[in-house]
C-alpha cells in the first residue's frame, strides 16, 4: 500500500491521544473511569486501528479495535453510575 500523508497524521494524532490519556491517568490528573479518559483512549484507538489497517497491520488494528470497544464500555458505564 502506498504512504499516505493524512493516513500517518491520524495514526500520530492516534498514538499521541492514547499516550495522552495514559500520562493523564497515570498522573492522576484524571480519574480511569472519566469521559476525557474514555474518549482519549476511543479517539486514538479508533485512528491508529484506521492507520493499521490501512497498512495491513491487522494484529494491531485488531487490538486498537478492542481497545475501542473497552473504551465505549467505560463511558457508558461511568455516564449511568453519574445518572
Amino acid at each position: 500500500m502506498p504512504r499516505s500523508a493524512l493516513v500517518d497524521a491520524l495514526g500520530w494524532v492516534g498514538a499521541a491521544a492514547l499516550l495522552l490519556a495514559y500520562f493523564l491517568v497515570s498522573s492522576r490528573r484524571v480519574h480511569g473511569g472519566s469521559l476525557l479518559y474514555q474518549g482519549l483512549n476511543a479517539a486514538g484507538s479508533l485512528l491508529l486501528g484506521a492507520n493499521s489497517l490501512y497498512y495491513g497491520a491487522v494484529p494491531s488494528a485488531f487490538v486498537n479495535l478492542v481497545w475501542l470497544a473497552i473504551a465505549v464500555y467505560g463511558a457508558a458505564s461511568g455516564l449511568r453510575a453519574r445518572g
